[in-house]
């Protein structure tokens, strides 16, 4: 089976490694189409000799580059006579969907992972009058439609007009990964406690053994709305709290000068990009996620499977696995009051963070990548039939 991978942006393919590391080992051939301008594809794929094509497309709905893509795309497939192609991201969906419209009738089968629509419950009318209409329009040349939240499902499988419409709850996570140990084994192979490597990590961060920390993991941008946390700590006026924000983005400088204004400089920690995400998850107290959309959120389930309480947003994806004072606390993304009393709460009430820590741990298995790999073969040897 031959498989081409179309996205936006080169580096989202990061999150189908494992998946497609297991394709290949069974034979097939899985290639990739993606603009890595300034955003480069994991260099796995290339040691596993999947081929890079160059795409130029942009997340600029009226760039265009998009309609460059169309044309590349049209001539890729035709040539290299993929049996599917599986895009991800919404303009570089449009662009394969526009481009293999014909190329359907020849057997080219298209399936669409929608990582979240931006059309849902409590969304800006703006995004309902411009992209429900296009993706009713596009579904009519889509093969296999995968959602990845309850919402979005039914939503499409009602109105919309794929071949087929799948639930798949996201891309999978190692859950296991994630799961704290007892012990931590050095470079040395020597072996130390977690409660001592937890001090030491914490130390080289700047954070003292009895700081309360609450992490996020995120993009800066307007979105993930962690402007809204960095208030409501500030509202909480305790210095033991420390705040660790994980990612990059435009809003970096921005975020910066909130949390001087507020006073806060000495406990908002903007961390970057990070490869630790494991270990900064391990010597965290909460996990924030305010933002105002989101397909699922890997990084939230990630959290839980460290066994953390979350404190959410009430939309969207986040909805399929928060559950009020079960997970933790949900608020409405722009109320800061509810943010500051949520996490006050877990503060000051450790024996439910911890209870609910535990739960949370096992929930995440529901989303195991062992759950989520088999669903997505299945469904790929199912369109090549």
């Amino acid at each position: 089976m031959k498989i081409l991978y179309v996205t936006t942006v080169g580096e989202t393919m990061i999150f189908f490694e494992e998946l497609i590391r297991r394709l290949i080992q069974e034979g097939n051939t899985v290639d990739i189409a993606t603009n890595e301008q300034g955003s480069m594809v994991p260099g796995c794929y290339r040691e596993w000799n999947c081929r890079i094509y160059r795409l130029d497309c942009t997340r600029a709905v009226l760039d265009f580059g998009n309609i460059r893509a169309m044309k590349q795309l049209r001539k890729l497939v035709s040539k290299n006579r993929y049996d599917i192609v599986h895009c991800h991201t919404p303009i570089a969906a449009a662009c394969v969907r526009i481009a293999c419209k014909s190329l359907r009738k020849k057997g080219v089968k298209v399936i669409y992972t929608a990582h979240g629509f931006h059309f849902f419950r409590g969304a800006p009318v703006k995004n309902w009058l411009l992209f429900y209409p296009a993706e009713k329009f596009l579904s009519y040349w889509t093969d296999c439609l995968i959602t990845i939240n309850r919402e979005d499902y039914r939503r499409a499988k009602r109105k919309f007009h794929a071949q087929k419409t799948e639930y798949v709850p996201g891309v999978g996570v190692d859950v296991e990964k994630y799961q704290s140990p007892d012990f931590i084994q050095n470079e040395d192979n020597s072996c130390v406690p977690f409660s001592s490597w937890r001090r030491k990590k914490r130390a080289e961060l700047g954070l003292g053994a009895d700081d309360f920390v609450i992490a996020s993991v995120g993009e800066l941008n307007e979105n993930k709305n962690h402007g809204v946390v960095i208030e409501a700590i500030a509202r909480l006026n305790d210095k033991k709290i420390k705040y660790l924000i994980c990612g990059q983005g435009e809003q970096k400088d921005k975020l910066l000068d909130f949390a001087r204004k507020l006073g806060l400089q000495k406990q908002v920690f903007l961390l970057g990009f990070r490869n630790d995400i494991k270990e900064i998850l391990w010597i965290s107290d909460l996990f924030v996620f305010p933002s105002k959309r989101e397909g699922l959120g890997l990084a939230a389930i990630e959290a839980m499977a460290a066994g953390l309480a979350l404190v959410t947003s009430n939309v969207h994806g986040i909805n399929d696995y928060s559950v009020q004072k079960k997970t933790g606390y949900k608020c409405n993304p722009n109320d800061i009051s509810g943010f500051q009393k949520a996490i006050f709460q877990l503060i000051h009430n450790k024996e439910q963070r911890k209870s609910i820590g535990q739960e949370n741990r096992k929930k995440a298995f529901r989303y195991d990548r062992e759950l989520i790999i088999p669903k997505m073969k299945k469904i790929y040897y199912d369109e090549k039939k």
